[in-house]
Parts: C-alpha cells; sequence; structure tokens
C-alpha cells in the first residue's frame, strides 16, 4: 500500500502548533499521539495524519509499541505504505542504536550503571514476538566491549549451549559475560530450565576462568536479573 498525498493548506496552521508546542516544551508534553503524528508529517508530508495516528495508537497501544510493530501489522492499517513503515523503523533502529553506543561509551563498569544496560536490552529485544539469547561481553575492568545474538527460538523457548557460549566469550577475549533473554509473554519470571542453564554456562565459563556476571531476563513490562535474586 502507498500513501496517497493530498493537499491540505487548512491543516498547516494544526502542524504548525504542533511543532511549537515540541520544540518550546520538549518531547514530553506531547502526548503519544501526538508525538506520532508530529513523525508522520515528515513521512506523509500533505496529508492530515492526526487520525491515522491516533488508530495506530489505539491499536497498537503505545508510541513504542507502534515503532516496533510488525511490519505487515502496520501495513494492515488503512493509510500505512511503506514509506510510513520504514520511517518507524528508522526511530525504533536510531533509538537501539544510541542505547547501545551510550553503554559501550560509559568509562564506568556496567555494573556501575545497570539501569543502562536493561533499558538497551528492553529497547533491543522486549518488543519481539520470539525468544532471543544474547550474550553481552566485559572486559576485565567490567566495561562493555561487545555484543552477540547467540540463538533465536520460538515463544517460549530458546536453546542454549554452555560450549558455544564459551567458545563466543573466548573469541571475544571477554572477561565477562552477562546472559540476556526475552519472554515475549511478558512474564520475566524465570523457568526451571532458565535456572538450569544458567547453573550449567556458570560452571563452564569458570572452568576458563571467566566470569557470569548475570544472566538477565527482559520483557516489555519488566526485567528479572539473576545475580539480584541471588542465583548467580
Amino acid at each position: 500500500m502507498t500513501e496517497k498525498s493530498q493537499p491540505n493548506l487548512s491543516n498547516e496552521g494544526h502542524r504548525q502548533r504542533i511543532r511549537e508546542k515540541f520544540l518550546n516544551n520538549g518531547g514530553s508534553a506531547l502526548a503519544d499521539y501526538e508525538l506520532l503524528e508530529a513523525y508522520l508529517t515528515i513521512a506523509i508530508p500533505r496529508r492530515d495524519v492526526k487520525p491515522l495516528a491516533k488508530q495506530l495508537i489505539a491499536k497498537f497501544g503505545s508510541f513504542a509499541e507502534v515503532i516496533n510493530a510488525k511490519n505487515e501489522d502496520l501495513l494492515s492499517i488503512s493509510g500505512v505504505g511503506e514509506n510510513t513503515v520504514f520511517a518507524l523503523k528508522i526511530i525504533s533502529e536510531a533509538a537501539r542504536r544510541m542505547s547501545w553506543e551510550m553503554l559501550k561509551d560509559k568509562d564506568a563498569p556496567v555494573i556501575a550503571d545497570m539501569d543502562a544496560l536493561i533499558d538497551y536490552c528492553r529497547m533491543s529485544m522486549a518488543y519481539q514476538d520470539v525468544e532471543e539469547f544474547r550474550l553481552i561481553y566485559l572486559n576485565g575492568k567490567n566495561r562493555v566491549i561487545a555484543e552477540v545474538t547467540q540463538q533465536k527460538g520460538t515463544i517460549n523457548h530458546v536453546a542454549i549451549h554452555p560450549r558455544e557460549v564459551v567458545k563466543s566469550a573466548l573469541d571475544n577475549h571477554a572477561s565477562a559475560v552477562i546472559m540476556v533473554h526475552n519472554h515475549p509473554t511478558g512474564d520475566t519470571t524465570p523457568s526451571r530450565a532458565d535456572i538450569d542453564i544458567t547453573k550449567k554456562v556458570n560452571e563452564a565459563l569458570s572452568a576458563v576462568n571467566i566470569q557470569l556476571h548475570d544472566h538477565v531476563i527482559v520483557s516489555k513490562y519488566g526485567c528479572y536479573s539473576f545475580r539480584c535474586a541471588g542465583l548467580i
């Protein structure tokens, strides 16, 4: 589906008010639909996009849900075409990259700012519809040096292999590792399998003098830290 751009000069005054509200007061001054509307004026410059913005928020629930929605789900909405999907996915990717660069460039060890790590993990993984297992590598000063997506699975399972975790950690010259996976169901409570594999990975890494710093489970609604829970 392709957006149709029709001149609408009467809407220019409304757009100007949105721009001024944003520039004068910042993005927090705008409701989710207003922020989305402001952005959609760039992707669809000559159409009243307020109804579309409200429709998208009503359908998906929030600004974050909209930009992280599946392409096919977005395209199923009347008035949304490939240009709009492209524009929305740029926001999602830009937010993820900014979060990662801020995390990686920190001078302080990641253990001093776990909130930044959690924010990045939730931004990059929480809205996926299948489980994904990632490894975040730390150097001897516990600063982030790299990240690898190890496995992707189903909505409620992802296979984790201790040998592969160890090999990947050694290949990346890591002194410590943080395991991260998401729960698309929203419930971050670890399963028995999550607990068991964490123990096995911890033992495998310890055998080569690499620390398992944490195992974090994230979802749209929260997070769970094995270390905070006393399981590591």
